[in-house]
Parts: structure tokens; C-alpha cells; sequence
């Protein structure tokens, strides 16, 4: 059987989804046999590839460079997953959402900086007004909630996708 390609990454999230798809420890040799992976924080590729069977998507949409990469993303997977409950809600990045971008750029650069320094406008992704969950962007194939998803769940997932199944996650998933 050919090997699927397999991808990993986040955006605005805090990398536990990550940690969580480590937290599969020695299995992950057994999902190698199933999976060649492409592009990842694991690994060391620069350039998303033009052809990914599956993405892991971790983390919310909340700047210009997230909208572009999870564009970009969904152009080139055949099977998107979103990957944790900041990529399924906006969750922790969307807690900023009930204030104005200015209110929130004011508060990080100016209020909290012992030298009320300026607001970046170079070097930096422009954030977005909001933090948007990755389904409000583009379609997404599949949704594996959790704070972060726990191994077994991105294990049995990940095991169905490569038997060429589609996973059933009904009463295994949670919030938070």
C-alpha cells in the first residue's frame, strides 16, 4: 500500500496539539508505515508542498499570514483536519474578540510595556480584527476537538485515514 503524506502545523495556538500528537510515543512507528510526513514543526521544510493527502491544522486564524498559509493549506490537502479546540472554536486566541483590535494592540504594546513602547508595524503578522476558527476561512474535512486532542484519539484517527476510512468520532471527542 503507498504511503499518504501526511502534514503538521498551527497558527495562532499554543503548540499542545503538537505535543499531544507526540504524546503517541512509540506508535508513531507504526503510523510511519501508513504516513510519509511532508511538512511539520518536527520537521525541518520551509516551503508547505504543493500536494498533502492530510493536514493537521492546530490554532486559530488571527493574522494576515495565517489567512494566507491556511489558504494556501487548503489548496494543496486533499484532507483537512481541524486540529484542536482553538483550529475548531478560535477558543483561548478568540477571547480577544469582544474587544476592538486597537483596544487589544493598546493593551499588549502600551499599557503592559514598562517603557510604553510602540506598536509594531514591521517584522510582524498584522493581526486580523478577530481570531476565527479555520472552518469560518475555508472547509474543513474533519474536526478533532480537545485541549489538546488527546494521542489515542489522533492515533485512532489518524489509523482510520490511513486504513482509508473515514473516522468516527462521535462520543470520543470533548471540548476543552
Amino acid at each position: 500500500m503507498k504511503k499518504k503524506s501526511l502534514a503538521t502545523l498551527w497558527l495562532d495556538g499554543c503548540s499542545g496539539c503538537h505535543m499531544s500528537l507526540i504524546d503517541i510515543d512509540d506508535r508513531i512507528v507504526q503510523l510511519s508505515e501508513s504516513f510519509d510526513i511532508l511538512y511539520s514543526p518536527l520537521v525541518d521544510v520551509k516551503e508547505f508542498p504543493e500536494h498533502v493527502d492530510v493536514t493537521l491544522l492546530e490554532g486559530a486564524v488571527s493574522t494576515d499570514e495565517d489567512l494566507e498559509m491556511v489558504k494556501k493549506i487548503r489548496r494543496q490537502t486533499g484532507m483537512l483536519i481541524s486540529f484542536g479546540d482553538c483550529a475548531v472554536t478560535g477558543n483561548v486566541p478568540a477571547m480577544r474578540n469582544k474587544f476592538e483590535l486597537e483596544q487589544v494592540l493598546n493593551r499588549g504594546y502600551i499599557e503592559m510595556s514598562p517603557d510604553n513602547e510602540i506598536i509594531p508595524d514591521q517584522y510582524v503578522p498584522k493581526l486580523l480584527d478577530k481570531a476565527y476558527p479555520v472552518h469560518h476561512i475555508v472547509h474543513v474535512d474533519l474536526f478533532l476537538q480537545g485541549c489538546p486532542p488527546s494521542a489515542d484519539l489522533i492515533f485512532d484517527a489518524l489509523s482510520e485515514i490511513a486504513a482509508g476510512r473515514t473516522p468516527v468520532l462521535s462520543g470520543r471527542t470533548r471540548f476543552g
